[in-house]
């Protein structure tokens, strides 16, 4: 049987007969995997204190004729505690993880590990907005899988004005002119700057959004909603 090691996150956890658990991660070399943590429910063992749930570890374990792998050793990395000590961070946490869980599929995914890692690194920064670091999230995510919107021009042609209000074609992925709709220029501004920035932490030093963040977040969540609607 071939061992192998990474680094990967926990995103879902479910009980196995007395004290094992079957165990969910999202690793940095190997995508998306299923392990068998074996008696990690005991009290005295060594695998547990590195299958906490919203924590980056180390892990090794081996791979056999089974789809779920067994593991060997853990060693925790990070462990957000934050993020667990506060209910709105804790429920995007959640939320965040379980959008990853159903969008990955077993053995793939591992170009996701990063984005997952700096969103819960954002999400565990007290001083940092949470519906802030959701919206740099959900950009983040549609660039990565090539559902972009288009952010330049509108549904016509035509670039887009400062001086105008859009709503958005979800069908086209672009936004189209009218003088009653609820976008403009601040938002698309924040959008395009959430795909601009790396790191929910520098996307938070920009001044003056607040007012605009919750209707952006709003858009850019049923961008994704509709573009993968396994997700809903």
């Amino acid at each position: 049987m071939k061992q192998f090691s990474t680094k990967a996150i926990i995103i879902k956890r479910v009980n196995f007969q007395e004290a094992d658990r079957i165990v969910t991660l999202l690793s940095k070399d190997y995508g998306k995997i299923r392990i068998i943590a074996k008696g990690v429910r005991k009290l005295k063992s060594k695998l547990a204190g590195g299958m906490e749930l919203l924590s980056v570890s180390e892990i090794s374990y081996i791979v056999g004729k089974s789809e779920i792998y067994t593991l060997i050793s853990s060693r925790l990395d990070v462990h957000y505690s934050n993020i667990v000590s506060d209910i709105d961070r804790t429920m995007l946490a959640y939320k965040v993880i379980k959008i990853i869980d159903k969008f990955v599929e077993d053995g793939s995914g591992e170009e996701y590990f990063d984005l997952l890692q700096k969103t819960l690194a954002g999400i565990n920064e007290q001083k940092l907005n949470i519906s802030t670091t959701e919206l740099w999230f959900v950009m983040q995510l549609l660039e990565q899988t090539g559902h972009l919107p288009n952010l330049k021009v509108t549904s016509d042609g035509k670039e887009l004005n400062s001086s105008k209000k859009y709503i958005f074609d979800f069908e086209n992925m672009t936004f189209t002119e009218s003088k009653t709709a609820l976008f403009g220029a601040n938002h698309i501004k924040l959008l395009r700057l959430a795909v601009n920035y790396k790191d929910p932490k520098d996307f938070h030093n920009i001044k003056n959004t607040a007012d605009y963040v919750d209707e952006s977040l709003k858009l850019a969540t049923e961008m994704l909603q509709f573009t993968f609607p396994q997700l809903n």
